[in-house]
């Protein structure tokens, strides 16, 4: 992200010194001090703060947990807001992308383990939901030399329901609310699991798309230089006194294809290096 709107490969927002560049001082300050990065630096801020307002006086007082409630609605709010300021004025930068999601898992991590240790959710709820968020943060990690996964609308849905209900479960509430927070809570379960396992499959089909193209693409490469080692004057061989080559006899050429070495044996050829990329590709599926 950048400190104004600038373009995402590092632009600054701030006016270039006339014949010269930017210092690197200068643009680290202006990438990094914008209002989206502003926003989730506030909201790592909040979580040590949250966990101190919900056991104040020994978690249970009413008041404080209307103060911890707080600071959890802020912190979800400016979860709402920092990626939208990012995306609309191009101040997507490095630190956010990183900071930004270890944000969101904090706040709703601090608040799922402190409802139960408080005894007020329990613990298999936490469980699955933390167990969920750090599958799919280490899968990401995984694919994320082949492709990467978009967010979707039912994993923005289940960030809401999350925020929802254990936002209601920060407040001492009785009687049906306190019912509706129980089932407003199992439908972010629900949602957890099903956008989960929906993660898991488009990493899996990505994965593939991707290896099939790497295969294709080397197979494209081999194909080119064989054409390109079997055309006139590509490969140059000692044809004696008589001009004639020894159909019978095995030799190594240099064809000068941007550097490959081909082999030619009995009149076909190996190519080495398209070889081994191809078995690389094959390994590593």
């Amino acid at each position: 992200m950048t400190g104004a709107p600038a373009s995402a490969a590092g632009g600054s927002g701030a006016k270039p010194v006339r014949g010269g560049k930017l210092g690197t001082a200068a643009v680290n300050q202006a990438s990094l001090w914008n209002i989206a990065n502003i926003l989730t630096m506030v909201r790592l801020l909040l979580v040590p703060g949250f966990v101190l307002l919900l056991f104040h006086n020994g978690g249970y007082d009413p008041v404080w947990r209307s103060f911890a409630w707080a600071a959890f609605a802020i912190a979800m709010i400016t979860d709402l807001f920092d990626g939208h300021l990012a995306r609309a004025y191009n101040l997507v930068t490095d630190f956010g992308k990183i900071a930004d999601p270890i944000a969101d898992k904090a706040i709703m991590g601090a608040a799922l383990i402190s409802l139960s240790i408080l005894g007020d959710l329990p613990w298999w709820i936490t469980g699955v939901i933390l167990a969920r968020e750090l599958g799919i943060t280490l899968m990401r990690f995984w694919v994320i030399r082949h492709a990467v996964i978009p967010a979707s609308r039912g994993g923005k849905l289940k960030t809401l329901a999350q925020g929802t209900a254990a936002g209601m479960y920060v407040l001492v509430l009785t009687g049906p609310l306190a019912t509706l927070r129980f089932w407003m809570m199992m439908v972010a379960v629900v949602l957890t699991v099903v956008t989960g396992l929906d993660y898991v499959r488009q990493a899996v089909v990505l994965r593939r798309r991707s290896l099939a193209a790497e295969r294709a693409a080397v197979g494209r490469t081999a194909e080119a230089l064989n054409e390109a080692a079997g055309s006139p004057g590509a490969v140059a061989a000692d044809a004696g006194a008589s001009g004639t080559t020894d159909a019978g006899s095995a030799g190594v050429t240099d064809a000068g294809v941007s550097g490959a070495a081909v082999r030619v044996s009995g009149g076909s050829t190996a190519v080495e290096p398209a070889v081994r990329a191809r078995d690389g590709a094959e390994a590593e599926r």
